[in-house]
This record gives structure tokens, C-alpha cells and sequence, in this order.
């Protein structure tokens, strides 16, 4: 029976979908043009990845089941006043505060990729293509052009309208996002300090808890 004191070990799903989603974001805010082939097909990538995690979530295994780590604020703020304490704590899954911010950014993903969506449509056939909403407002220009109507075009208004909200609600969760993962690294930072290379190693690839 293994020691609950030796530090955990996260299976290879939920680590291929912790740096997947890293490698995504990553993708995305340095690498990728906002609005492009690329951006929208990494995007893409990000939301199979965040449901493949959701997925295993209820089928998984022990650990990374969403029974393992409920969300629950009273909990996470007694975490606190004990770690405040200096008092350790082991949790085969996540952590009280940790499951928190687990919830939070996935929520964050979550209206990231919606929002993503509902500017973008469907990937385009091309991820070359420079600007996705403009490429498909084109294609509709043409076919469409000369049986445009007033009508059509006071639509056509407010749907730029929709646009812009979702523009603003993708770019401020996309913010919020940033700063969810200055502050869960510092956490992961804060922990390992606490209880050792355990806390990180947990969830690096190819490395798994020794037998004693």
C-alpha cells in the first residue's frame, strides 16, 4: 500500500491535458495572430483538450475525478489559515486552494473558447489565412452582394455590435487568464517550498513515484 505521505503522481491523461492547454495558451498569446487560421485552430485545439479533461473527470482515474477535489471556499480559507500556521498538509488530489484555482481558470478557459467561437465560426479549410472573420465576411460579400437589402445591412450593424461584445469578453477573459497563472505558479512555487519537489514533479512527464 503506498505511503500517503510520498508525494503524488498524476496520470498521463491529466498531464497530457495540463501542458496541452499550457502549449495552447502559450500558442496563442506569443506565436499565432489574434483573429488567424492559425489562432483559431489552436484554439480548437484548446477546447478538445479542456473537454478531454472534463471527460475523464468523471471517468478517470481515483485522483483526477471531479469527486476527488469539490470546490468549497470554506475549505480553501481554513487551507490557509493552516498553511499561515506552517502546518503540512498531504491530499492525494488537489489541495483546497489549489482546487479553486483549478475551477477558475477552467471556467476562464471556458468563456475563452466560447467567445473564441462566436467571433470565429468554424476553423477555416486554410489555417493560413490572416483573418478568419474577414475571410468569411468576404465570401458572403460575393454571393450576396447584389441581393443585399437595408434590411440585410441594419442587420449586418448588429451583428458587428455582437462582435464587438464577444471581442471585449474573450479580451478580458483572456487577461484574467494571465493573471490566473502568475498566481497558480506562484502556488505551485509556494507548495513545493512547503513539501518538497514532490508538488512539481507530480505533473512532469515520464517521471513516476518510486516503490519503497
Amino acid at each position: 500500500m503506498p505511503d500517503p505521505a510520498l508525494p503524488k503522481r498524476w496520470d498521463p491523461i491529466v498531464k497530457l491535458t495540463h501542458w496541452g492547454v499550457a502549449a495552447a495558451v502559450i500558442a496563442n498569446a506569443l506565436f499565432t495572430e489574434e483573429g488567424s487560421g492559425w489562432h483559431v485552430w489552436v484554439g480548437y485545439a484548446l477546447a478538445g483538450l479542456l473537454l478531454l479533461r472534463w471527460l475523464w473527470g468523471f471517468v478517470g482515474t481515483r485522483n483526477a475525478r471531479f469527486s476527488a477535489f469539490p470546490p468549497n471556499p470554506f475549505r480553501a480559507v481554513r487551507y490557509i489559515a493552516s498553511a499561515r500556521k506552517g502546518e503540512a498538509q498531504h491530499h492525494t488530489s488537489h489541495n483546497p486552494l489549489g482546487t479553486m484555482m483549478v475551477y477558475a481558470l477552467w471556467a476562464c478557459l471556458a468563456l475563452i473558447i466560447g467567445s473564441g467561437i462566436a467571433m470565429s465560426g468554424p476553423p477555416p479549410a486554410n489555417p493560413n489565412v490572416r483573418e478568419v472573420g474577414e475571410a468569411y465576411e468576404a465570401a458572403s460579400y460575393q454571393v450576396g452582394n447584389e441581393e443585399e437589402s437595408d434590411e440585410e445591412g441594419e442587420e449586418h450593424e448588429g451583428d458587428e455590435g455582437g462582435e464587438d461584445i464577444m471581442e471585449e469578453v474573450h479580451e478580458t477573459a483572456v487577461n484574467l487568464l494571465y493573471a490566473l497563472i502568475a498566481l497558480h505558479i506562484l502556488g505551485v512555487l509556494f507548495e513545493t517550498m512547503r513539501h518538497g519537489r514532490g508538488t512539481l514533479g507530480a505533473m512532469i512527464p515520464f517521471m513516476n513515484r518510486k516503490k519503497q
